[in-house]
């Protein structure tokens, strides 16, 4: 094998004829003629500072395809910019997402080769997150024209467009994080002026200095209470006008009541003040909220994923030619055209046209399928090789796809057990203290106390429910930190609370047991070439091809073959050393070759055959291999009492034997979404506790007809976002990590609410009888409060040992 390297990137240039280049006097070596090109555009430019400056090797250019370049020119459309492109003063701006960068030199590249082209008024790339902004004047270049001019320098470019769910997201992270920067100063702050006065650390203090320390405290607590404490206010105001109490409704009464009793008595004099109270008890309720919030923030799910599955643009046919018209105006009967790689907008029936279509987003299979006049389509569908044009039967929300998503958002609304439990539990809880402090501040004014107020105050701020309210969702986001460091990561709050019960997992084979690609797995020679020959020669006929069959064969070495052709549904033929080469299905390769078919072992997945005019040269095996660690997974969950079940849309044999190899007993094939929800909904009638593991579009409604949803970490972005956790780094062992922190999670949830509730039953007579001053009910439902995120924050520093006790796991089966 030759040692030479690719002077551009770095990849094996064993090509016959091999592909030189004279530079500087020396013969430079290239794995392709597009690493050339690009080394002789960047040398012809003056830019081979770029070869000093790189620290990895550049990406393989790519040759574009037609329909590749027709998608970019579609770019140039006015409807298809106005999403991403802005005007700016001499120009147009747009945001663009650039793919394929290594390190800085890449960028050094680009941005000088970009800006020597005429137009081009600015052209940068941050590297942190790849994203670029170009400026650039439409009189004297189009927009299409500078994305051809990445690509061909190897890297690939597209319009940024933040989705709105993201950037909602980011907002609400942003404004929590100052509301509780703010309630976190103002706490230092007050927290500083009141210890002093409540210990006498400072004695003999002036009227003067108690009331300047009032009136500064009053200053620094206003900002606490109008901003950072603004939610719960709203919140309560909410629960109220909706007669549905939560715990927002006491925690605002006590900050509110606590805030106003302090500064009536800093304007017009009295014996306490709460200042310190208010800020503290934000803070920590703040603080309890937002490690949720930043939670998902980081898990950076967005439904950026719903935009490629429903395209915001369709080409219609009218008198022969297109025109690009928003997708929500394309009415049934509308003949719309889809090219090769775009997704389709609607349903309908194939006019005219013939093309492979991936339908993985809705049915789950990985192989996709020939469809020709009259077969049937639906939106989800990603073409393949060549236009259709089709008849709209359904648009808009009537879609096959559309019906997914209104299963999913129907199922989600429904909320669990656990979820209905503790509504009852709080409402109970919080209608008794609302009771019971003006009830305890009416006996005292009628004893003739004087300090009745101070008394109701303290019963409230002792039995305010902060402990109780931070005793669960700290301990979930405390358990989410630790779990997101092994790479599960939990997106709902009742994800973990709920693990601890499950009993059967069930499992969707594409992408979940299974890589979700294909995969050389084995080939065998007839012929008088050598393995190694007759795979480069496939690859040589690949190449030329998009096919994802072809795509198996892109990362391999190849060899130069001429004059090829694709011929739709069967192969591709060419030219090799002037002799007519075949590859594809082997009904397509026997009928050009003379010689009769070997015999070949049989062969699990799919065989790719290859010949001459006159012999065969060997045949090729391509499956769905099944993840490294999913056996062991499977084994360990069996063993702990957990039942295992295969559910998936698959058409192929597949299913059986992923099943038959990771000793999974039972397998339900081609099953539609409307089935596997039918197949949840059963096992939840039959009692079980469900977890369901899936990958693609097709599985959102039985996902989210389980007891619990985990989606794989590359599934599409939506199935992340709608899902109950993602595992990250598509690691199944870590579902059993999952299940024990989710005891411990319960266990220290117990704790907490044991502790809350036994805090407030002690307190609640002391506080009521008078031996409670508002300060100490203060520092009391304090000191309760960070008991409670004490002990919810061992769940983050436990033994982060994978799941080796898995016999352990099983036990709440029988509990």
């Amino acid at each position: 094998m030759s040692a030479l390297k690719c002077f551009h990137c770095g990849e094996p240039a064993d090509g016959h004829p091999p592909i030189t280049l004279e530079l500087d006097g020396e013969t430079r070596p290239f794995c392709c003629q597009g690493c050339k090109a690009v080394c002789e555009t960047i040398h012809n430019e003056g830019l081979t500072g770029f070869y000093q400056f790189r620290t990895e090797p550049a990406v393989t250019p790519r040759e574009l395809t037609r329909s590749e370049t027709d998608r970019l020119k579609e770019l140039d459309h006015p409807l298809v910019q106005k999403s991403f492109v802005v005007p700016v003063k001499g120009g147009q701006e747009a945001n663009l997402l650039i793919s394929g960068i290594t390190c800085a030199a890449c960028i050094w590249l680009l941005e000088n080769h970009l800006k020597q082209h005429p137009g081009v008024q600015a052209f940068s790339i941050n590297h942190s997150t790849q994203r670029a902004r170009l400026v650039w004047a439409q009189d004297q270049t189009r927009l299409s024209d500078l994305l051809i001019a990445i690509h061909q320098l190897g890297y690939t470019a597209r319009p940024y467009q933040a989705d709105e769910a993201e950037q909602t997201l980011k907002a609400e992270h942003r404004t929590m994080l100052i509301r509780l920067l703010v309630a976190g100063a103002g706490s230092f702050q007050t927290m500083m002026l009141a210890f002093p006065l409540y210990f006498e650390l400072i004695s003999e203090l002036s009227p003067e200095y108690v009331s300047f320390f009032r009136w500064f405290s009053l200053i620094v607590a206003t900002p606490v209470l109008l901003y950072s404490a603004r939610p719960f206010f709203e919140n309560a105001w909410r629960d109220l006008t909706t007669r549905h109490l939560t715990m927002d409704v006491p925690v605002a009464i006590a900050i509110g009541l606590a805030y106003v009793a302090s500064a009536w008595v800093t304007v017009f004099g009295g014996e306490e003040v709460y200042f310190e109270s208010v800020c503290m008890f934000t803070f920590f309720l703040l603080l309890g909220r937002y490690v949720e919030v930043q939670a998902r923030y980081r898990a950076g799910l967005t439904g950026g994923a719903l935009a490629g599955f429903q395209p915001t643009v369709a080409a219609m046919v009218r008198n022969g030619e297109t025109d690009l018209v928003p997708a929500h105006e394309v009415k049934p009967g509308d003949i719309i055209r889809v090219r090769p790689g775009e997704t389709l907008p609607v349903d309908g029936e194939i006019v005219s046209g013939e093309s492979t279509l991936n339908e993985a987003a809705l049915t789950g299979e990985y192989l996709p399928e020939s469809r020709g006049p009259g077969d049937t389509v639906h939106a989800g569908s990603i073409n393949g090789e060549n236009p259709l044009d089709i008849r709209v039967v359904k648009a808009g929300a009537e879609t096959r796809l559309s019906g997914i998503l209104r299963i999913l958002d129907r199922v989600q609304s429904e909320k669990p057990p656990v979820a209905r439990l503790a509504d009852r539990i709080a409402g109970k809880f919080i209608r008794q203290v609302l009771i019971l402090t003006p009830l305890v501040w009416g006996g005292w004014v009628l004893a003739g106390a004087g300090n009745a107020f101070d008394i109701a105050l303290s019963v409230l701020v002792v039995t305010c429910p902060c402990a109780l309210s931070l005793a669960t969702p700290t301990a979930l986001t405390s358990a989410t930190m630790r779990l997101r460091k092994l790479g599960f990561l939990p997106t709902k709050g009742h994800t973990l609370e709920s693990l601890y019960s499950i009993d059967t997992v069930v499992f969707d084979k594409t992408g979940t047991l299974t890589r979700g690609e294909l995969t050389l797995t084995g080939s065998q020679t007839f012929g008088d070439m050598d393995q190694a020959s007759c795979q480069k020669l496939a690859a040589g006929l690949e190449k030329h091809s998009e096919h994802p069959i072809a795509r198996v064969f892109h990362e391999c070495a190849s060899v130069a073959v001429e004059n090829v052709n694709n011929h739709l549904g069967g192969g591709l033929s060419g030219i090799f050393n002037g002799k007519p080469v075949f590859i594809g299905h082997k009904a397509f390769v026997e009928q050009h070759t003379s010689a009769p078919p070997p015999h070949a072992e049989i062969a699990s997945g799919m065989e790719i055959w290859l010949a001459t005019a006159d012999q065969w040269l060997a045949s090729f095996q391509l499956d769905d291999q099944i993840r490294e660690d999913a056996g062991q997974a499977i084994k360990a969950l069996n063993q702990a009492g957990i039942r295992t079940l295969l559910l998936s849309g698959d058409r192929s044999a597949h299913v059986q034997q992923v099943a038959e190899a990771l000793g999974i007993k039972t397998a339900i094939g081609e099953a539609s979404p409307e089935q596997k929800l039918a197949v949840l909904d059963q096992l939840r009638d039959e009692g079980h506790k469900v977890m369901m593991v899936g990958d693609g579009l097709n599985d959102l409604p039985s996902m989210a007809g389980a007891g619990i949803s985990v989606a794989m970490g590359t599934a599409a972005d939506l199935t992340q976002l709608k899902a109950d956790a993602v595992l990250m780094n598509g690691q199944l062992m870590q579902l059993l990590q999952a299940i024990k922190a989710s005891q411990q999670t319960r266990r220290i949830i117990r704790q907490n609410m044991l502790w809350a509730l036994a805090y407030n039953v002690a307190a609640l007579p002391l506080a009521a009888a008078g031996l409670v001053t508002p300060w100490m009910a203060a520092i009391g439902m304090s000191a309760s409060s960070l008991l409670v995120v004490l002990n919810a924050l061992r769940l983050g520093t436990s033994s982060k040992r994978s799941g080796q006790e898995p016999d352990t796991v099983g036990s709440h089966a029988t509990a």
